[in-house]
């Protein structure tokens, strides 16, 4: 693997991106210091690598887009995570909230759909050090080996039609998932799983949202 670079204009421009992120109200200082540390520039195309620091989506292939980055600290701060939590990450992408998510000490589980995004991420994320677990599957199904389930936390970076049952149940008790749910446009949910099965699970509502839709089955086609 090339020597990729993270200059100190890279990490001028990673410091100034979460000052705007702490000015649109994210608080907690561990996403921030993570964000900050994670060069997002590794992660987008390089005919778009200006705009890296930008709070913009960027496409990354086979249709899909990485998020930007106000949503992956919004949605990351929404998780509560603590060091060593383990988490079922569903859309792993370009891997920059897999990054994310491991620089804040989670154990992270995660899996992609499209099967040439698998394979570029998981070796990007594996030659950076970022010790994920990556998986191709479907999503809507989690991970139903044994050896995985149950997680603590659950995120999903694409926009749902509705909060999958089968990943609801690999939630531990008390755990937290936090999912953009709706077809075109979604509103950003955070589920909390109840500890008794009597109870209905907590669900918080934290306004609209647009994802690329999330998608059954796995994609072997090599997509533009």
């Amino acid at each position: 693997m090339p020597q990729l670079e993270d200059s100190f204009l890279h990490k001028g421009r990673r410091r100034a991106m979460c000052a705007r992120l702490a000015e649109r109200g994210i608080t907690d200082p561990a996403v921030l210091a993570a964000m900050e540390k994670v060069p997002r520039h590794w992660f987008v195309d390089p005919t778009v690598e200006e705009h890296a620091y930008d709070d913009q989506a960027l496409p990354i292939g086979c249709a899909q887009t990485i998020s930007q980055p106000s949503t992956v600290a919004f949605q990351t701060q929404l998780l509560e995570l603590k060091r060593g939590m383990k988490v079922l990450e569903i859309g792993t992408g370009s891997g920059y909230q897999t990054a994310v998510l491991c620089t804040l000490g989670a154990r992270v589980f995660t899996i992609e759909r499209q099967k040439a995004l698998f394979d570029s991420t998981k070796q990007l994320l594996y030659d950076l050090h970022y010790h994920a677990r990556c998986f191709l599957g479907d999503g809507y199904k989690g991970l139903t080996e044994v050896d995985y389930a149950p997680f603590d936390r659950v995120i999903i970076t694409c926009g749902a039609p509705y909060v999958p049952t089968a990943v609801m149940e690999q939630l531990v008790p008390g755990g937290i998932m936090v999912i953009p749910v709706g077809n075109n446009n979604q509103e950003m949910l955070r589920i909390v799983k109840p500890c008794n099965d009597s109870e209905e699970p907590l669900v918080e509502t934290y306004g609209n949202c647009r994802f690329v839709p999330m998608l059954s089955d796995i994609n072997f086609r090599q997509e533009p």
